[in-house]
């Protein structure tokens, strides 16, 4: 049985669209997600400065993973940057990949920064008042932190694949 596509039904005008939308998403998702994280994370700071002005340091984890966010989102549109070709050789396939890979890494990285700045937010408060909680704060931390980490795995399999 032979197939029915043609040429421009495998390789459409529009499919490398597809690829740049996916990088697009990729960067403003997770940079949304890293700012709502960091934002988030420093209002929790900017009480604990004025309660324990010692602890601030020990309360940047939050900001410093929530920038890490946006340079998972950074990474995957560079990988899908680096991939595009001109509209005959880049497939509907290739450009759908694309898509995916970055509103994969986009949404996780958006979700992630959101977990990160409730957390920071909160474990900072709490640090405040009982600064024995740092160890779970930062378990936590962690924890939000792996839902981007999964996102750029899958992302990077869909764009490399």
């Amino acid at each position: 049985m032979s197939s029915s596509f043609t040429q421009y039904e495998l390789k459409p005008y529009y499919a490398p669209i597809l690829g740049i939308a996916g990088a697009s998403l990729a960067m403003a998702l997770s940079t949304v997600g890293s700012a709502y994280g960091t934002c988030k994370s420093m209002s929790g700071i900017s009480l604990l400065g004025r309660r324990k002005p010692a602890l601030i340091m020990r309360s940047i984890v939050p900001v410093v993973m929530a920038g890490i966010l946006a340079i998972n989102g950074l990474a995957v549109s560079v990988i899908i940057i680096g991939k595009l070709k001109p509209s005959y050789e880049y497939s509907f396939f290739d450009g759908v990949k694309a898509f995916s890979a970055g509103l994969t890494v986009g949404l996780c990285n958006w979700c992630s920064g959101y977990a990160i700045g409730e957390l920071g937010n909160d474990g900072s408060r709490a640090m405040a008042y009982k600064p024995v909680v740092f160890t779970a704060f930062v378990a936590m931390q962690g924890f939000a932190m792996v839902i981007g980490l999964y996102g750029l795995i899958v992302a990077v399999i869909f764009a490399t694949q």
